[in-house]
């Protein structure tokens, strides 16, 4: 027994003394593809204090302040709660759409960038220095991200670390495909990066134009499935402002019509929302 023991306590002393020199291992958290889109819709949206946490904290807040509102408007609960949970997607979707909007502009700036980058390896510019150049010269849009890249590189002179960080910041696959290019031509070598980095070029032209014209086609039927949404919830605070809309409304019929309604305007929105939307690319390259 006492020989067990001490097999224990010296197995212990030698794992701790590996573990001073190695140190512990870091194993990879998995988290689910949706987690990891809603990551990068917060990343570019741009809202460098934005966190989960704030945001819930944001959405609370502002469901609480309507249904203060709609409560001394109303005097009825019912109303009060149910507009507050249907106004609870709203900071959500104010934060897709910023990311939408900051997502259309880098990627029709991407293709600019891409032609810097051809004519300065033909150059024979190195490929630190044309990403640097970039945050001086680039697209105005993408300057803040390499910039951003300048300044790492030059802290501690690690390409292939500032490269991760540029494409973190980004979040986007267009991105992606174009850093890893020239990760794998920094590593690797290879004379065929300006001739492939051209031909991304022209297909990212190519998709912008096709997406652009898309977009402005469907763009009606998302603005329509929101005012379809909203204008009925905006009639009911208005009518319930009377004693008896807002007592029948009080009732067990009533609170049961509202929850149908709301059902309704949810279900409705997302329909209307899948058959306006268009495919987007996926982060294969993380």
């Amino acid at each position: 027994m006492s020989a067990t023991l001490i097999g224990i306590v010296l197995g212990i002393g030698v794992d701790c003394i590996l573990l001073a020199f190695v140190g512990t291992p870091q194993l990879p958290r998995w988290s689910p593809n949706w987690w990891q889109a809603w990551n990068d819709i917060l990343i570019r949206s741009g809202i460098s204090s934005l966190t989960r946490s704030t945001h819930v904290l944001v959405t609370l807040a502002i469901m609480s302040g309507v249904f203060l509102g709609v409560l001394a408007y109303t005097r009825t609960w019912t109303v009060a709660i149910v507009v507050a949970l249907m106004i609870a997607p709203v900071p959500t979707m104010v934060i897709v759409g910023r990311a939408a909007r900051v997502t259309r502009q880098t990627r029709a700036a991407w293709p600019d960038v891409v032609d810097q980058l051809v004519a300065g390896i033909r150059s024979g510019a190195s490929l630190p220095e044309l990403l640097i150049d970039c945050g001086e010269r680039g697209p105005r849009i993408l300057r803040p991200y390499f910039l951003t890249f300048s300044t790492e590189y030059r802290a501690d002179g690690r390409f292939d670390h500032a490269l991760t960080g540029l494409k973190n910041r980004l979040a986007d696959p267009v991105a992606d495909r174009i850093i890893e290019a020239l990760r794998l031509a920094r590593d690797v070598g290879g004379s065929d990066l300006a001739v492939l980095l051209r031909d991304l070029g022209v297909m990212l032209r190519e998709d912008a134009r096709i997406r652009g014209e898309l977009e402005a086609r469907q763009s009606w039927t998302v603005n329509a499935a929101r005012l379809g949404v909203a204008a009925p919830w905006i009639v009911l605070v208005l009518i319930s402002a009377q004693a008896q809309a807002a007592s029948a409304f009080s009732t067990p019929q009533g609170v049961v019509i509202l929850s149908v309604g709301a059902l309704v305007s949810v279900v409705a929105y997302f329909v209307m929302k899948q058959i306006g939307k268009l495919e987007t690319e996926r982060r294969t390259l993380r």
